[in-house]
Formats: C-alpha cells, structure tokens, sequence
C-alpha cells in the first residue's frame, strides 16, 4: 500500500510511491580495464528517498559489491540528487554521482502506473570522471517493491545495459511497535 505523507508537497503525490528506505540486491557491468573484458557482479544497494514539504524528493542511493556469500567487497557508487514532477507528469532528476559526474534527468510518469522512464538531458564530467556520455533508466513499483534498470553509454560504447535492482522497502520497528499492544514480557505467552 502507497502512504501519502500528510505534509508531502502536492506536487509530489504522483511520485508518493518512491518514499522510504529501500534496500535489495541486483547484477552490475562494471567497465573493463585496459585489455580486459566487462565483468558481471552481484551488488547491494540502499536508496533513500525523503522529503521536507518542499516541491522535490530528494534521494540517496549507496550500492557496493558482493561476493558469492553476499558479503560486501568494496564500494560501487553513491549518487545524490533531486526529483521533481510537473503538472503534465514529467519528471526532472538533477543528480550527482561520486564518480564526479553531474547529470540532468527528464522523464515521465506512466498514465495509471508507477512507472517512471528517464533520459540523461545534459552531462558534466569533472578531469578525474570516467568516460560517460548519457544513460536511461527505467523505475517502477512492482507488488510493493521498488525495481529498477540502468543503461548507460561512452563516446565509444552505444547505450548498453549497467545496472538492475530489485529493492524491498524497509520497515522501521518503531512502525511495527505501535501496532503491538499487551505483547507478553517473556513472550513464550504468546504462543500458548
């Protein structure tokens, strides 16, 4: 179920379904070194979107690699940015990446989904970035989950595919325990 936040900006209301904490898995084409092939791994990451009564959402996504454990292996890329939404349901995205990459976004909702599409409009590179020239990226909310697939293109490379992720919302206990009244204190009367 979508929660529309009582004082979220009603600018905001179509893209209600982005809020919270998101966390989950998904599969990663990490650019190839010199000589080397692309190589395929598997990657965590943690989103955040939030917002403050004002007209955007502001989001924070961290992502790292895993071994075949699941554990994590080392840092992938952190991106911060803002979402906007106008009245004709196109959304703008400005978004910062540690790479040392601007970008502007711009996209639309779909009609009678939560389902955003979007295109890279303008890039900015600092001397240190990485070769970037643009990318797309598709979002959606799928039976509660945030789901989402990157592409993403170099002067030498066309738009290919880079990252997917399937991310489950977080729950903060704090919400659950509200919900729990006369819970036994050794909690074994729970079960009898």
């Amino acid at each position: 179920m979508i929660e529309i936040p009582s004082d979220l900006h009603p600018d905001l209301v179509p893209l209600a379904f982005l809020l919270g904490n998101w966390t989950g898995a998904g599969v990663a084409a990490l650019d190839a070194q010199e000589g080397d092939e692309e190589q395929k791994c598997n990657f965590g990451q943690e989103v955040t979107f939030t917002h403050d009564g004002r007209d955007f959402l502001e989001y924070l996504s961290h992502s790292w690699e895993l071994d075949a454990e699941g554990r994590k292996v080392r840092p992938l890329e952190t991106e911060t940015g803002y979402w906007r939404i106008d009245a004709d349901r196109k959304v703008e995205v400005v978004m910062i990446r540690d790479q040392g990459i601007a970008e502007v976004w711009y996209g639309e909702l779909a009609e009678k989904k939560p389902q955003i599409d979007l295109a890279t409009d303008a890039v900015a590179r600092t001397a240190a970035a990485g070769e970037y020239s643009g990318g797309k990226r598709l979002y959606g909310y799928v039976n509660g989950d945030l789901m989402w697939v990157g592409e993403k293109a170099t002067p030498e490379v066309p738009l290919r595919p880079y990252m997917s992720a399937h991310l489950k919302k977080v729950v903060d206990p704090k919400e659950w325990a509200k919900d729990v009244v006369d819970l036994p204190d050794d909690g074994i009367a729970f079960f009898r």
